[in-house]
């Protein structure tokens, strides 16, 4: 009887592993069928996923919102319990968000999740009862569409691939704070339905060479900060090290490297909200780009970005209780804070040590140049010690407020606040608000386009504090929300992704009325008559200044940004603070 039961158990394993493998085979992609060597269409992932989601129930496919290319965005979930309801899962599991393709020849990920998915679904993997996986397949829809074999200078294979712009040749991982493109603004509808406490942005990356074919860039802890930027640095990232070492995969921090060696020593990248782990930061969303190298054979690449996605799912099983509590935590703390870091730099002061593996480099003349150039030995490997800065400092910061108040003109403003479920009212009357108010005092602008704009950088401003009369329909914005952080980074003009930077704001820093010098000449001298207080300054300015003191208009345009007939709107930031131990009573107010 034993040995019958014994027999019977071999056969029925032996039978669910012909079903496994039948299942394989029903469901295989196309960079499996080709011996890892090509990557799946953008119609074929679609056709792919569709597919499973027929067969298998605990996989749903939802088109949403739009994209530049005019076609959908598909976000894909796999949940065992076969419950796609977010309000409800988000409460019971953790979710852990896989975007793809977001440069589309950089397509390793898409191709690695395909088969992670499936594997989940066939029972391959054993499927996690306690983390539900979400999945843009294809994020830059119209970049997979433009397909081709020759852009990705530097990257061996796949044998073609898409483009990294996208149907308006935006690059989207420039895009997520500044939401110029459809494809941003759907993924901010994906993002807060989907509410991640992981996420992953899936790359391949340029730069150095070395033996690494993973390497990871997790958002910058000091900036994600507290409890959760600790854990993210002391408890998941050696998580993930430790799992991938023990399967075989060594990962490296990402080579923040270009046109030197990394035995030089170098830092980590700081992550600002323009990208897509600094953006999911700002709702304290644990947030990683996986960056392969462009040199290591395709297959071997996909496979180790599925190992990379596996060990990701599996920190989330068994960390999902903790990770919620620290960003609930988290999101806590923020609210009960004063200040809020706004600009970041390396701290020079503290330093970690990599045992990196690399290859020796040759310093060679160039053929074509005749000039010196760099080559990699990958036949002479090494492992040295390299210095690694993975801390920052912040450099500047603001005073949180209670609240910010924006008049109601500002409509490409309130469209992103829209798409970020900021909570904001509408004044239903005329109020008078004490404020604090800012003037732009001085910036650079960059000198080429970038992203379709010209952002500014050092902005300053001088803050006063007045009394401004609001019109009905203008926004009442309050601090106290889950959205603290988008608002303090795109409101706070000095904020490296402000929308003042990001040139939403530029019509404030151009006079629309002007003075002829003839006209003015008596103006100014009868102010320096009245006012001697302008004068002294005026004086002082010119015995300072030599360039000024030269300058008969420069003179005239200072005085006349002294008098009544300057503008009031000029350099005036529209956007207006409320200090926190402000009381403000405002009745009646739409939501």
């Amino acid at each position: 009887m034993k040995l019958f039961f014994s027999l019977l158990s071999v056969l029925v394993f032996l039978s669910c592993e012909t079903k496994k493998k039948d299942k394989v085979a029903n469901f295989q992609t196309p960079f499996e069928i080709s011996q890892g060597q090509e990557t799946a269409t953008y119609l074929e992932i679609i056709d792919f996923y569709l597919r499973l989601a027929k067969e298998f129930p605990e996989i749903n496919v939802q088109t949403i919102g739009n994209t530049d290319s005019g076609l959908p965005l598909h976000m894909v979930t796999f949940n065992l319990d076969g419950d796609f309801n977010f309000t409800k899962i988000g409460k019971e599991k953790t979710i852990v968000l896989i975007n793809n393709g977001i440069h589309p020849g950089e397509s390793d990920g898409i191709d690695a999740t395909m088969i992670l998915f499936r594997d989940l679904a066939i029972g391959q993997l054993a499927p996690p009862k306690n983390t539900v996986l979400v999945t843009i397949p294809v994020y830059n829809v119209g970049g997979a569409l433009n397909r081709n074999a020759t852009t990705r200078t530097n990257q061996n294979g796949p044998r073609s691939y898409g483009f990294r712009g996208n149907a308006r040749n935006f690059d989207l991982n420039r895009d997520f704070i500044k939401s110029d493109t459809e494809n941003a603004k759907t993924f901010a509808k994906i993002f807060h339905l989907v509410k991640p406490d992981i996420f992953v942005d899936t790359h391949v990356s340029n730069g150095a060479d070395y033996q690494y074919t993973l390497t990871h860039l997790f958002t910058q802890h000091n900036k994600l900060g507290g409890r959760l930027g600790e854990y993210l640095e002391n408890e998941m990232r050696p998580e993930l090290e430790t799992a991938l070492k023990v399967s075989g995969r060594d990962i490296t921090p990402y080579v923040n490297v270009f046109h030197t060696v990394p035995e030089m020593g170098f830092s980590q990248f700081l992550d600002s909200p323009r990208y897509s782990s600094g953006y999911t930061a700002l709702w304290n969303t644990l947030g990683m780009m996986v960056e392969t190298h462009m040199l290591k054979p395709y297959k071997k690449r996909v496979e180790g970005t599925y190992q990379l996605l596996h060990q990701m799912v599996e920190i989330a099983e068994t960390d999902g209780t903790k990770i919620k509590l620290l960003r609930k935590q988290a999101f806590d703390d923020f609210s009960g804070k004063k200040y809020y870091p706004i600009n970041w730099a390396v701290d020079t002061t503290k330093a970690d040590t990599l045992n990196f593996k690399g290859f020796e480099v040759d310093t060679l003349t160039s053929a074509v140049t005749g000039l010196p150039r760099i080559k990699y030995d990958e036949n002479r490997p090494f492992t040295k010690s390299v210095i690694y800065r993975n801390s920052f400092i912040a450099l500047d910061s603001i005073e949180i407020p209670k609240a910010y108040v924006i008049k109601r003109p500002w409509t490409q403003v309130m469209e992103r606040l829209d798409i970020n479920q900021i909570i904001y009212r509408t004044l239903s009357k005329d109020t008078v608000i004490r404020v604090q108010s800012y003037k732009i005092g001085d910036y650079q602008t960059g000198k080429q386009s970038f992203e379709g704009h010209y952002p500014h950088h050092g902005t300053k401003v001088t803050k006063s504090v007045t009394d401004i009369t609001f019109s009905q329909g203008d926004i009442f914005i309050p601090t106290n929300q889950p959205g603290l952080r988008y608002l303090l980074e795109t409101l706070e003009p000095a904020a490296t992704d402000s929308f003042f930077n990001w040139n939403f704001f530029d019509t404030v820093l151009q006079r629309k009325e002007g003075f002829s010098p003839y006209v003015f000449e008596d103006m100014a001298a009868e102010m320096l008559k009245n006012d001697a207080r302008l004068r002294e300054t005026f004086q002082f300015k010119k015995a300072t200044d030599k360039q000024f003191a030269e300058n008969s208009y420069a003179q005239l345009e200072w005085l006349y940004s002294k008098s009544d007939h300057s503008e009031p709107t000029y350099l005036q930031y529209p956007v207006y603070r409320i200090a926190k131990d402000s009381i403000v009573s405002l009745t009646n107010d739409s939501p």
